[in-house]
């Protein structure tokens, strides 16, 4: 095998193994459908693939029912954190899931087919919310809170700066200034030795 062969073979296998893939039960074609053509009822029976983030999740008697506010999804179909209001669905599903682990804040995806609307209050409204005859609901890995840094001691390492050695100073540092950590000691309280007995 020519070096050019082996470099193009490596080159594709990085190119698909960085490419964005969608969970297997939520894979398929979708029509784009909006919130609005869901409620007046124009794109019923109309498959969908909608997503959002859990308000409330519903136990009943042979489903279960996820109140969600949509979200614009990714090239994972996972949903999109942003300040656009697309509106809510509910998407219900034959079988029991527990509301512990389906928790309000939580992002699912869900497949299936619209099935009219439902009036659900928000307050003291009514709210029309198009409801989703759900096939698959896909419960999305909570998102780290934060991402640690890869270098924790900062450009100069455990030692930290050292102004007499280093020609620009210490202000600077990976992509912009750098402020080292402020370390506060707090001396320890010794306790007063016990009176003596006289």
């Amino acid at each position: 095998m020519s070096r050019r062969v082996l470099f193009l073979s490596v080159v594709g296998a990085l190119a698909l193994g960085g490419c964005a893939t969608i969970p297997q039960p939520l894979q398929g074609n979708f029509a784009p459908v909006t919130m609005d053509a869901a409620r007046s009822g124009s794109a019923n029976a109309s498959a969908v693939r909608w997503g959002g983030e859990i308000i409330q999740t519903q136990p009943r008697q042979q489903e279960t029912c996820f109140f969600v506010l949509a979200e614009p999804l990714d090239s994972q179909a996972r949903p999109k954190r942003g300040d656009e209001g697309m509106g809510r669905f509910v998407a219900c599903k034959q079988g029991f899931y527990d509301p512990e682990v389906f928790q309000k804040g939580r992002e699912i995806t869900v497949t299936g087919t619209l099935s009219g609307t439902v009036q659900h209050k928000i307050g003291e409204f009514d709210y029309t919310y198009p409801k989703v005859e759900a096939s698959n609901v896909y419960l999305w890995p909570k998102r780290p809170l934060y991402v640690q840094r890869a270098d924790p001691w900062g450009p100069w390492g455990p030692w930290g700066c050292d102004p007499f050695w280093s020609s620009w100073g210490c202000g600077w540092g990976y992509g912009g200034w750098y402020y080292p950590p402020r370390v506060i000691v707090v001396p320890r309280q010794v306790p007063p030795p016990p009176p003596t007995k006289g």
